[in-house]
């Protein structure tokens, strides 16, 4: 675990890149500035998305709370929704001022709302439109604009899109792109069957490692351990993302990752109970300012999956943490059935 007053300020491009060796995926309604803060306890290096913003929320809806985050976040990645590419320039700038570290655009998400806008995974049907918005955003912006996409979507050939879809891109600014390595079938699929049952083709973005040797290229899509993520570092892509394992269990992706990962042979595997017990400090702040102990405490539910005391763990916050005048102590609870000390 490591010190928040340790944490760090705002990262360059260099080092937003070296971040990008493991990232957590922006996740809608889970990775928000508390599910970070939380992250942000268990790794200095991994690098952090937002869950994703719509530029006309920012831009026509003056939203700009959905920007709101913490220093001790760093470094911090703003993920933005959009095809507009005035309108996203005019976004990226907006979330640049907010001190974020980089600005990414979704081109991977299936959900209906995100179709109906025209942006997420449908862009990639239009890798021009794409180039253009990223154009705009690199002109907005001194901080690195990036795209996080899949290798097709629907009928597309994916042997023949991804690469035109990279190339294109890539000449209009991009560096670094995220591939989640299924398509998306934005017919007849859930966003939630989108993220499981399209097969994953890993060898077609390890095929785009060689062929692009000029980008800067991390896979996502169903890893779920350290161990696989090594592997696809030590094959030559230079980044891995881990989405949903990440959440559910963040001790044992992010735990490790600054030792294994990101080489830090000073630092040890943090413990999940010391990072609750700093988490208190944390959560008085947002009750005092207004906040609900559940806003925060959601996202700590797995800080203890498959050890002792687990279960009981996530009953007590899970059943009292919307009660009326819930808070801190109820963690400290909690943090009882885990070490057998009382509460």
């Amino acid at each position: 675990m490591r010190d928040p007053a340790d944490m760090p300020m705002k990262h360059g491009i260099s080092s937003i890149r070296a971040a990008a060796r493991l990232s957590v995926a922006p996740m809608m309604d889970w990775t928000d500035r508390h599910c970070r803060y939380l992250h942000r306890l268990l790794s200095r290096d991994t690098l952090l998305y937002t869950e994703m913003v719509t530029a006309p929320a920012l831009v026509r809806g003056g939203a700009t709370h959905l920007l709101d985050f913490s220093e001790e976040e760093h470094p911090v990645a703003l993920q933005l929704g959009g095809s507009d590419p005035a309108e996203l320039a005019q976004a990226a700038r907006i979330g640049a001022a907010a001190g974020y570290d980089e600005i990414n655009l979704n081109c991977g998400c299936p959900s209906d709302r995100v179709q109906s806008g025209t942006f997420g995974a449908i862009l990639m049907t239009d890798p021009a439109r794409v180039a253009d918005c990223v154009a705009a955003m690199r002109a907005a912006v001194d901080v690195e604009v990036t795209v996080k996409c899949r290798i097709g979507v629907d009928d597309q050939i994916p042997e023949a899109i991804l690469p035109e879809f990279l190339s294109r891109v890539g000449a209009a600014g991009c560096e670094r792109f995220t591939i989640h390595a299924r398509k998306a079938w934005l017919q007849g699929l859930s966003p939630k069957e989108n993220r499981e049952i399209p097969p994953l083709d890993y060898a077609l973005v390890q095929k785009m490692r060689g062929m692009f040797g000029g980008l800067h290229l991390s896979v996502n899509g169903g890893i779920t351990s350290l161990d696989q993520a090594e592997a696809f570092l030590d094959a030559g892509l230079d980044g891995v993302m881990v989405g949903r394992a990440a959440y559910h269990d963040p001790v044992s992706i992010l735990a490790q990752a600054d030792r294994r990962i990101f080489g830090r042979a000073d630092r040890g595997d943090g413990d999940p109970v010391a990072v609750a017990q700093a988490m208190q400090p944390y959560i008085e702040a947002h009750l005092s300012g207004g906040g609900r102990l559940g806003q925060v405490t959601r996202h700590m539910l797995g800080l203890f999956a498959g050890r002792p005391g687990a279960r009981h763990w996530r009953r007590v916050l899970s059943e009292g943490a919307h009660l009326p005048g819930a808070g801190p102590e109820l963690v400290d609870r909690a943090l009882a059935a885990v070490t057998g000390q009382p509460a």
